[in-house]
């Protein structure tokens, strides 16, 4: 199958008629076509953009609502198609896929189709001098791009709060996980989104992320992706005077005290781990237990990690399907080999593992629990982002604090016990843009999302979202 571009409403080849392989994790086999575009096809989306923006800007908030309104429809009628396709795309199981990317992707949609028709302006008196108030007009064409780990999800996350607030869009996704996100492009045809305002440009990031990034004419960057990148595109954007959002990587701490409801507390862990195979930018990847329970919390937490089934995401009792990539796979295996080095001990796990029969080529490896490490070494700094997890115990809120603070990222955070009291110091204390107390990937779409230091600049969800795609201008009335 050939995938294609969606610019100017239509489906289209590259420019360049030429194709990048698009692998199965499953079974490391091609099962795909990938448009390899470049800058041509991006300004041919632009200016498919450009040319919409003129009256997508001014279609009243109430029509932008029903195109999408009728995208979420036609999301949640094909999530069973979706479904399939994004869990042989990313490797993710086919559950997971079902029960959280796919119905969030269409809520994203929804919640962003009704929230334009809350959106609303202040203004201000001046007495019997003046009245200010200000407009909100969306920013011109922007340029949305997102990555692999959650594919139609954060796609359309940045896609839906873009044209609710009237900007029109070029849109790159992952190359490593494009077929969503070419559904998609069916979807909007078929709900009759006018032509150029949403056009899907797939490739390599070196050819069309740059080509968006740097195109004197997209005003505004939306990018989700590894802080490295996200770097490489402010060096870019930030001179060019871009608004830019950037929710970039994570090391996210997961905080255990003694006096948490345990149960909760394992389950809930286990999750925030392990759930797509560690590729959540959310996940707790340093988990730092009360020395008081360490022991107990070590024994459970891996005997119940060696139970997770490891296998085909389409088996729906997966609980760990395939590594999105070859590339991606070596990288999580190379941090197990550095842990050791360190002086880690590996507690379960570990090792790749090569299924039988048809999924022998594919991407799998065994969830992995590392004790030992210094807070400060490179297992416990830098973002692997796989099924794997350290543990460490501690003494004082003080010391944790210190251990979970000490890395550049500030994503998510989550803090166990039942001294609210204490709850609230640590959400006060530590370094991150969202604090879960007692709980995990727990959202409400109106909250702000992002993160602190090297987790990213800007914040999307909710109306802080609309803020962003548009700039307020304001208008000073004198009265006499």
């Amino acid at each position: 199958m050939y995938i294609k571009n969606y610019i100017n409403g239509r489906l289209t080849e590259p420019i360049s008629k030429r194709y990048l392989d698009n692998f199965n994790p499953s079974d490391g086999k091609v099962y795909s076509y990938i448009p390899d575009s470049d800058e041509r096809d991006v300004e041919l989306a632009y200016q498919a953009s450009s040319l919409a923006f003129e009256s997508w800007s001014i279609t009243p908030k109430e029509q932008r609502s029903k195109f999408l309104l009728k995208i979420a429809t036609l999301i949640e009628q094909n999530l069973e198609k979706l479904a399939l396709a994004e869990s042989i795309d990313n490797g993710k199981p086919l559950k997971l896929a079902k029960t959280v990317d796919i119905p969030r992707a269409a809520a994203n949609f929804h919640f962003y189709g009704t929230g334009i028709l809350h959106y609303a302006t202040h203004s201000h008196s001046m007495e019997d001098t003046a009245v200010n108030y200000t407009l909100r007009q969306p920013v011109g064409v922007a340029g949305c791009i997102s990555p692999w780990n959650l594919p139609l999800y954060l796609f359309s996350w940045k896609i839906a709060p873009a044209l609710a607030a009237g900007c029109t869009v070029v849109a790159k996704p992952s190359e490593i996980t494009p077929m969503t996100a070419f559904l998609l492009s069916e979807i909007c045809m078929e709900a009759g989104l006018p032509a150029g305002v949403l056009n899907i440009v797939h490739g390599l990031g070196g050819k069309v992320g740059n080509a968006i990034v740097s195109h004197k004419n997209i005003p505004l960057i939306s990018f989700t992706g590894g802080t490295i990148t996200g770097k490489h595109i402010a060096s870019i954007a930030a001179p060019m005077f871009k608004k830019l959002s950037l929710e970039l990587g994570g090391k996210n701490p997961n905080i255990i005290f003694a006096d948490c409801d345990y149960e909760k507390m394992l389950s809930t862990t286990l999750l925030s781990s392990f759930s797509n195979q560690g590729q959540i930018c959310l996940c707790g990847s340093r988990i730092f237990v009360e020395k008081k329970i360490y022991e107990k919390f070590k024994t459970d937490f891996v005997a119940k990690t060696k139970n997770l089934l490891v296998g085909n995401p389409l088996d729906e009792r997966v609980k760990i399907g395939a590594i999105v990539s070859k590339q991606h796979h070596q990288k999580i295996l190379s941090y197990v080999e550095l842990a050791k080095t360190e002086g880690g001990t590996i507690l379960c796990g570990g090792k790749a593992i090569n299924l039988p029969g048809d999924l022998s080529e594919g991407y799998y490896m065994e969830p992995t629990v590392i004790e030992g490490l210094g807070y400060d070494c490179r297992t416990n700094q830098e973002e692997i982002f796989g099924p794997v997890v350290t543990i460490t115990p501690f003494e004082t809120e003080e010391q944790v604090l210190m251990m979970a603070n000490s890395t550049v990222y500030g994503l998510a955070s989550v803090v166990w016990t039942q001294d609210l009291t204490r709850a609230h110091r640590i959400a006060n204390k530590i370094h991150a843009g969202i604090v879960w107390i007692n709980c995990w990937l727990l959202r409400d779409l109106r909250t702000p999302f992002g993160g602190v230091k090297g987790s990213g600049v800007g914040r999307e969800g909710g109306f802080e979202a609309l803020d962003f795609f548009t700039e307020p201008k304001n208008v000073c009335v004198k009265l006499q």
